[in-house]
């Protein structure tokens, strides 16, 4: 006699797979968030490093906010290998944001360079004293202070 499976018995394995899916789906995807955050964390300090080795490079002056990865990208010695980009923007090619105390790098003493964060919509200042305000949602380091 052969034994098979009913299909009632099919109909409660698919249910218990698809119970199952449905609890690993929301717990991938804070995965995949946290991945995001720690890879922008990783890039904003290695633009903090290039932006420091310009300053150090190019007579104690900052790059200047407008294509400022472009700029370290040609900076002599070579400092920065590619276009790092903000997992957290708007497009693939959207890239952190670098504000200079001043906007001017050649009376610039402080920067802050952020990503937008995971809800899109974080921001960074930093003013004349280094003072930075910050959104709690933006992901950002500064040579400045809170």
């Amino acid at each position: 006699m052969k034994r098979a499976f009913t299909l009632i018995e099919l109909l409660i394995v698919m249910a218990v797979i698809a119970i199952l899916i449905a609890i690993a789906i929301p717990s991938f995807r804070g995965m995949q968030n946290e991945a995001r955050k720690t890879r922008a964390e990783g890039d904003i300090r290695v633009i903090k490093v290039a932006v420091e080795s310009y300053y150090k490079n190019h007579t104690n002056q900052y790059p200047a906010e407008a294509n400022y990865q472009t700029t370290l990208l040609g900076a002599s010695p070579r400092i920065l290998e590619s276009n790092l980009y903000d997992p957290f923007g708007a497009t693939s090619t959207t890239t952190y944001v670098y504000d200079l105390s001043t906007g001017d790098p050649t009376t610039a003493h402080y920067y802050v360079i952020y990503s937008v964060g995971p809800a899109g919509s974080g921001n960074a200042a930093v003013d004349n004293v280094g003072t930075v305000t910050a959104s709690n949602d933006a992901i950002w380091t500064s040579n400045g202070h809170l």
